[in-house]
């Protein structure tokens, strides 16, 4: 990662132990803290779990994630395009993420790409990408939208049904280890009223609170996640490369 010296916290920042999203509005909009706080819940046990050896940070942006899986692997290595609305700070490689990755095949154990996928125009390439880099044994650490409004236009391309991303990983040789739904109704319907208050900062910050309290309370809380199957605000997806054919892992 270049500039890796200069890194600072972004999006997610450390409090007491636990991730929790910035409360600097340069970093991260009121609007956008529901959904921050439900990935700072989601990405750490996925990052400890499934993270190790060299990792690509797929589409990285600021890096948002590097505090929680820094210690976790051996190298980090982040491409990103020249128009990333986040800078080029930490970008060892600028490339098209449409088209193909500058790294030969089998190159980590690990590529994350982070609410990257919706993005990306031809999506078939960049899938056949990322399994091309991957080494036998390598895993995918995966996070998409789904009900979520649209974002950094005009690049927003796409939304991603499970079926879709399970049908993506088997034909580039990915064999899906978790693939789960994040949020449920309750947060889809909280962040929409969130984001149509986002210019009244004092509605704005009065509907987090708000929104913070009812995902605490318990029957409300279960209500959605018993119903985030069919209502989710998105999913995250684990992927394991197949080993080739007589190849040590």
């Amino acid at each position: 990662m270049r500039n890796i010296e200069a890194w600072r916290p972004s999006k997610f920042v450390p409090v007491d132990g636990e991730w929790k999203p910035s409360p600097d509005p340069r970093e991260l909009r009121v609007a956008s803290r529901l959904i921050a706080s439900i990935v700072c819940e989601l990405y750490p046990r996925l990052l400890k779990q499934h993270a190790s050896g060299r990792l690509l940070d797929h589409g990285c942006g600021k890096v948002p994630l590097y505090g929680m899986y820094r210690d976790l692997v051996t190298e980090v290595v982040c491409v990103d395009w020249s128009a990333s609305l986040h800078g080029t700070e930490h970008v060892d490689e600028i490339v098209d993420l449409n088209g193909p990755l500058p790294f030969p095949a089998a190159s980590f154990e690990t590529v994350l790409s982070n609410d990257v996928l919706e993005h990306i125009k031809e999506p078939g390439t960049a899938w056949s990408e990322i399994a091309r880099v991957l080494r036998p044994g390598g895993k995918l650490i995966v996070s998409v939208p789904f009900l979520y409004g649209l974002h950094e236009l005009p690049h927003d391309y796409h939304r991603w049904t499970a079926f879709k991303l399970r049908a993506f990983c088997e034909a580039n040789g990915l064999r899906v280890l978790e693939l789960q739904p994040y949020g449920g109704g309750l947060e889809v319907v909280l962040d929409i009223v969130g984001k149509h208050l986002d210019l009244h900062p004092i509605f704005s910050a009065l509907h987090l609170s708000v929104a913070r309290l009812l995902r605490t309370i318990g029957p409300i809380r279960g209500i959605s996640e018993r119903r985030k199957e069919i209502f989710p605000m998105g999913y995250s997806l684990v992927a394991q490369k197949e080993p080739w054919q007589g190849a040590a892992l």
